[in-house]
């Protein structure tokens, strides 16, 4: 007897492959769906066939019929049109996340009903607990490969709907699973960096989008150090891609990006991974998203992410009357990015988030005016 009809993305990696043969040896009348999200661009750099390809190998190694859904245009109004504005006004944004609230949990859950669907699955390392009345996203028992910080963005419907197989497995075991069910993407390499780029150069594409415009490095104090094809090709923290050389008086430690000023076109970098610079106790984000609709109350401690892979961090959270956060960290943050997510947590439980507005970091560059230059 099938425990359900039940709709997979399928990625053509392992995991998602791996989400499928779960689900089929537990009974549930499954069917693959592979999701084009990035149109071809000519530059022959895209992935999307060589996965769907995979991904049609795996469905038929597991007997599991497999349909496919173009959502480019979805893609490029929903997410991708974001991500060059927060570029473009100097912000970092994170378009994982914007493609699970737009794409993998609206446009392919529709999808999904309409296949005649009662849930979805998908390969997160994540987990989903019913309690008091309540869906909660959970970590996953695997902490270096938990993906709750992308999902902060789901809601109680589309966690209602939603299965992640792998949330209780590690990812050598997921490995073993599809070594041993003979899977064609057992060995494939984990994917990594923003979907739509693969394995290029991140600045030569979005050059394509955002073109260069040249302007100063300086450093915190406004001493010219070198010159940037474009303030907003970096993002706060980083240190590839500088091209700073030898600079008369200064010793030869790397240098980081500190601050930006998008209207004078202008680049900070200061040399030191823990420059004081980066420092920041206290943060303010945009108004928030609550996975159990209502935040837990007017003022709470938690802990938080500002970044993935980010150890949790002590906080103090106040809720403004706009649905905006005021955090107070236990101790100094490095490079908190407006445009990046806050992530907050209870433990294992996921409760939601933010964008970042701003920070009380530092502000480089003596003749700058107001913060917003620096963010």
């Amino acid at each position: 007897m099938s425990a359900g009809h039940i709709v997979i993305g399928m990625s053509g990696g392992v995991d998602s492959s791996v989400a499928a043969l779960l689900l089929r040896d537990q009974g549930f009348e499954a069917t693959g769906l592979f999701m084009q999200n990035w149109a071809e661009d000519g530059s022959g750099d895209c992935r999307a066939e060589d996965d769907r390809r995979d991904a049609v190998a795996v469905c038929g190694t597991l007997g599991l019929p497999i349909r496919f859904r173009d959502f480019s245009r979805e893609y490029w109004d929903g997410v991708f049109t974001h991500f060059l504005a927060e570029y473009a006004a100097g912000r970092t944004p994170n378009p994982d996340v914007l493609c699970n609230r737009e794409i993998k949990f609206k446009h392919f859950l529709d999808a999904a009903h309409e296949l005649g669907a009662d849930a979805i699955a998908t390969g997160h390392y994540a987990r989903v607990d019913f309690v008091v009345g309540l869906h909660r996203l959970l970590r996953a028992r695997d902490r270096g490969k938990d993906q709750s910080y992308f999902l902060h963005q789901l809601g109680q419907a589309q966690l209602a709907a939603t299965r992640f197989p792998l949330g209780e497995l590690h990812k050598d075991e997921v490995r073993r699973f599809a070594m041993t069910a003979g899977l064609p993407t057992a060995a494939k390499k984990d994917s990594t960096g923003i979907c739509f780029i693969g394995e290029r150069d991140f600045r030569k594409f979005l050059s394509q989008y955002l073109p260069a415009k040249p302007g100063e490095i300086r450093d915190p104090q406004g001493v010219p150090v070198g010159e940037h094809p474009g303030v907003f090709y970096f993002t706060l923290g980083q240190r590839e891609g500088l091209h700073i050389g030898g600079v008369r008086g200064r010793d030869d430690a790397p240098w980081y990006v500190v601050g930006k000023d998008i209207e004078r076109n202008i680049l900070y970098v200061d040399q030191g991974h823990d420059s004081p610079w980066l420092q920041s106790i206290n943060l303010q984000s945009e108004p928030a998203h609550w996975i159990a609709g209502v935040a837990p109350a007017a003022q709470f401690t938690c802990t938080a992410q500002t970044r993935y892979r980010q150890a949790d961090e002590a906080c103090d959270v106040q809720v403004l009357d706009d649905g905006s956060l005021q955090v107070q960290f236990a101790c100094p943050q490095r490079a908190v990015t407006p445009g990046q997510s806050l992530v907050l947590y209870d433990d294992d439980v996921c409760l939601g988030g933010a964008v970042i507005l701003s920070s009380d970091a530092p502000v480089a560059g003596c003749d700058i005016a107001t913060r917003s230059h620096a963010a």
